[in-house]
């Protein structure tokens, strides 16, 4: 059997030189590595208290989905803007040239609910910050925030200082 690295593609010098980009499309595309990804995302959970898994677009949505299914929890996607047609909220947040925007419908997080935020990767941690800061808006309280990967040079867990924050892969540098 391979360990979930085996199925991490490595792809040197993307997008620039330097980068070593981390592609974890090659965990999805085959079932055993799906497989160890889910559940390797899956064991961060044990023993913890929480009624919903958050997913951040777009691979949030890859990892969270099967989670939600396999603990029996409400999935809710934390989505770009202008993508979800009821009411929401929203956060405004900077990435490295620019901004972002991202919403949750306004009656997805119930006050006191205790959720657990998943992304694919964490590398600056803008996105899953601004996630965290809604669900606190409405009411909900972070109980873990988990990633499938760390790229542990681009300091992403300074944002979240304060949070529980799990990775099943740590990768040095960028």
């Amino acid at each position: 059997m391979k360990n979930l690295e085996d199925y991490i593609v490595t792809i040197p010098d993307f997008p620039e030189p330097g980068i070593m980009f981390r592609d974890v499309m090659g965990v999805l595309d085959d079932p055993e590595g799906l497989q160890i990804g889910v559940d390797s995302l899956y064991d961060l959970l044990e023993g913890l208290d929480y009624d919903v898994i958050a997913g951040t677009e777009a691979r949030g949505f890859l990892f969270g989905m099967p989670l939600a299914y396999k603990a029996k929890k409400r999935f809710v996607p934390v989505r770009k803007k202008g993508k979800l047609p009821r009411e929401t909220v929203e956060k405004t947040y900077d990435l490295e040239y620019g901004t972002a925007t991202i919403e949750i419908h306004k009656d997805a997080i119930k006050p006191g609910d205790k959720v657990v935020i998943v992304d694919d990767l964490i590398a600056t941690g803008g996105t899953v910050k601004a996630s965290a800061e809604l669900i606190e808006e409405l009411g909900g309280e972070v109980a873990r925030i988990i990633f499938l990967i760390e790229l542990e040079g681009l300091n992403g867990r300074a944002q979240l200082e304060g949070y529980d924050v799990q990775t099943v892969i740590k990768y040095p540098g960028k």
